[in-house]
């Protein structure tokens, strides 16, 4: 199996396929009809990328799915992607391929070039009487001539394709238009060679010849479709500017010298030097040196995040200060980059529910217009009946062509595609992952979201929350003398102690450090002890007091009691044998938690606390962030996590879960819509529906509206199709639309598509 296919889990493999041709939403569900022919294989063709992603079982082979596309009427080939920087992975886009991938701005460029300058002297002498001179019919059907053929060739071929299969899309509809309209006018010319003999002559004047009709609407169109290359590519820059985040080179230590290799060259446990100012090149843990750490690119936080040894770095982030040694952990496609490029791209090739409606209207829409043109055509006639004069006959013409002409379906095919990759690529850039397209319609129907509290609310690390000292002891010296006995200690509420005296030292001692310790000893679970300054600190439970000798009195007893009851973790302080005072520790909370609570209330969701913590801690923390004592789970186990997501769904709420531990695991995948913070585990990103890169629960919230955003924009696209469709369509049946005029408004209903979608770019700005 190639490095460009993917292994599902039910052993089938999955490829992506470029497709050159396709030009409107008719030729994105005959490709995937025509695929879908075959048992056990699934398409989602992707029209602005012009791509499919195909699900194909062990026993198919490449060369059948791509002569299946051949014989649907277009080129397919299977994609060999690669990540800059990396070895050669499906990421899901061409290596260094712009959007979209098929038929470029470039190559329109002088066709419509050619089709403007000459459709300019076309329009003049056929609409101004001034222009005109002796058989300038002639002249304008010379002039016209290029355009037809040579401008519209790429409406001409495909049209000619998809004839050869018996199908049709829009460019047939414009072909036909095209043609007739010239071939028309050319048959009127040679019936009566004299009728633009002298200026002004009659004929043109009663819409006679059609030599402008063709030019401009092949010049309209030319230009549409060149607007829309050129948005399409915009669309796309977005993904281009992620995959091109990762460090093309890394400063690597092998035998105690530095060699600079290509980043794709990096192995597992390799040892890389970042300077300041360098991408670090790989996921990894740095091993020496401090450093503020620029992650916003990945996470889309903004404040640079301190590093130091065994501090998580991830690659394509940049090291600001410092010079830092880091042990590669992931490489290739491996890291975090690569792994966030695969889920963007899936997503963007992937297809959104409401995009069905459009795919099951254009597998019929140009026959139907086909056949309205020429019932139009013929009602014209009939009603002209039984004396039809030439002039009824050129009204009846007009009418069909401009039904060809307005009927063109580009808008609907671009709506959904053009939306969900402006969104999703929006999305990586502000550390937002959209997993797929029918996370976009979870996100509009849940209503309820289960925060779980640590790691996700809180940071997950233990800070001192205050000092109580008892007799004789100040709480500077309880928090200076435990902090330098819990110093040796590797525990985390040891850590949090040390720091905070560190911290307090520093402030009031001038950058003075903590004072040593000898005799030091612990008990896992229990405490610590040794000699400080002559003095023997004990720190620990009031187990391990009691073990030490040390009882405290009631008094202090109820106040530790106290503290624990308002959620707080504990610790006594003895000095000597005697209780010195006791320390208090919390949970932080995260700085944006209480504002990002109170972004989901304006969401229309109801926050709801989760957390494996005592019933006290958790109502404080839902109390600090805003959230209602009624809406607190407390002393739940990771099992009863499901079994709350299960318990809110039976009572008929839509759920959304945000988690970020292993543990949140089988919630984040039993609930509506799954989301895990970036921070946390491979195994909750994997089960979640939206992962946010950052640390911030703000942008959860800021996750699910620019889902919403998109799917709203991806409605009114649709709208605006329809509508435009259905408006213009009777219109030209009755007369009252001139084809010139009908192919500038086709035209612009792509552009207008595509420029609404574009204007997901500045979400969040």
């Amino acid at each position: 199996m190639s490095s460009e296919q993917l292994l599902d889990q039910a052993g089938s493999r999955v490829i992506d396929l470029d497709i050159e041709g396709m030009t409107c939403a008719s030729c994105v569900n005959r490709v995937e009809r025509r695929l879908g022919k075959l048992d056990g294989v699934e398409a989602s063709v992707n029209l602005p990328l012009e791509s499919a992603r195909v699900s194909v079982p062990a026993d198919i082979t490449d060369d059948q799915i791509t002569a299946i596309v051949a014989a649907a009427g277009y080129k397919a080939t299977v994609r060999s992607a690669r990540y800059p920087g990396t070895p050669a992975e499906d990421a899901g886009l061409p290596a260094g391929t712009e959007f979209p991938a098929g038929t470029a701005a470039p190559s329109l460029r002088p066709r419509l070039v050619v089709a403007a300058v000459l459709t300019v002297p076309v329009f003049a002498i056929s609409m101004i009487p001034a222009f005109q001179f002796p058989n300038w019919g002639w002249v304008a059907a010379i002039l016209a001539l290029p355009v037809v053929a040579w401008a519209a060739w790429p409406f001409h071929r495909a049209a000619a394709i998809n004839a050869r299969h018996l199908a049709s899309t829009m460019d047939t509809l414009v072909s036909i238009g095209v043609i007739a309209a010239y071939s028309f006018s050319v048959g009127q010319l040679l019936a009566d060679p004299g009728m633009t003999e002298h200026p002004a002559a009659e004929g043109m004047g009663s819409g006679g010849l059609y030599f402008e009709v063709a030019s401009v609407v092949t010049t309209f169109l030319l230009l549409g479709r060149y607007l829309e290359a050129n948005a399409k590519r915009k669309a796309g820059d977005a993904l281009k500017a992620l995959l091109d985040l990762g460090a093309k080179d890394a400063t690597v230590l092998r035998g105690g010298t530095e060699h600079k290799i290509p980043a794709d060259q990096l192995a597992l446990g390799d040892v890389i030097m970042v300077r300041p100012g360098e991408k670090i090149a790989a996921d990894g843990v740095v091993i020496d040196g401090t450093s503020a750490v620029d992650a916003s690119l990945v996470t889309g936080e903004s404040v640079p995040v301190e590093v130091g040894p065994d501090s998580q770095v991830t690659g394509a982030t940049i090291n600001t200060s410092g010079r830092l040694l880091v042990r590669a952990t992931r490489v290739g496609s491996e890291t975090t980059l690569a792994q966030m490029g695969r889920l963007v791209s899936a997503a963007q090739t992937g297809k959104a529910p409401i995009a069905r409606l459009a795919d099951r209207i254009s597998a019929v829409f140009v026959p139907v217009v086909l056949v309205i043109a020429t019932f139009t055509f013929g009602a014209w006639l009939i009603a002209a009946a039984p004396a039809v004069s030439s002039d009824e006959v050129r009204a009846a013409f007009t009418a069909a062509v401009a039904v060809l002409v307005i009927a063109c379906p580009c808008a609907l095919g671009l709506a959904t595609p053009v939306g969900l990759l402006t969104g999703t690529g929006r999305g990586a850039q502000l550390g937002i992952l959209i997993k797929g397209p029918q996370v976009l319609e979870d996100t509009r129907t849940v209503d309820t979201i289960l925060l779980d509290k640590t790691g996700t609310v809180t940071t997950g690390r233990l800070a001192v929350d205050g000092v109580q000292s008892f007799g004789p002891h100040s709480e500077a010296e309880v928090l200076r003398l435990a902090g330098a006995v819990e110093n040796a200690s590797e525990h985390p509420i040891a850590r949090a102690i040390a720091a905070a005296a560190l911290a307090a030292e520093r402030l009031n001692n001038d950058g003075a450090g903590l004072h040593a310790v000898s005799g030091f000893r612990s008990a896992p679970g229990g405490g610590v002890d040794g000699t400080v300054d002559g003095r023997l600190v004990t720190a620990g439970r009031t187990g391990w007091l009691l073990e030490s000798g040390i009882d405290p009195a009631p008094a202090q007893r109820e106040a530790l009691g106290t503290a624990e009851d308002s959620g707080a973790t504990a610790i006594w302080v003895a000095v000597d044998g005697e209780i010195a005072g006791i320390i208090r520790l919390r949970d932080t909370l995260k700085p944006g938690s209480a504002a990002a609570v109170t972004r989901l209330r304006e969401l229309g969701l109801r926050p709801i606390l989760l957390t494996g913590d005592n019933a006290a801690v958790a109502a404080q923390v839902a109390a600090a962030v805003g959230i209602s004592p009624d809406d607190v789970y407390a002393g739940v186990l990771p099992e009863g996590k499901v079994e709350a997501v299960r318990k809110l769904q039976a009572a008929g709420a839509t759920v959304a879960m945000a988690g970020d531990g292993v543990n949140d695991a089988a919630a984040l995948a039993q609930a509506d819509l799954g989301i895990a913070m970036g921070s946390g585990t491979d195994v909750a990103i994997e089960a979640a529906d939206l992962t946010v890169m950052g640390n911030d629960l703000g942008q959860v919230a800021q996750a699910i509206e620019l889902s919403r955003r998109t799917l709203g924009t991806i409605k009114t696209n649709l709208f605006w199709a329809f509508f435009y469709n259905a408006v213009g369509i009777p219109v030209a049946a009755l007369g009252l639309l001139n084809p010139m005029i009908a192919g500038a408004a086709m035209a612009a209903s792509s552009v207008l598509v595509v420029a609404n979608s574009l204007r997901l770019r500045s979400f969040g700005k």
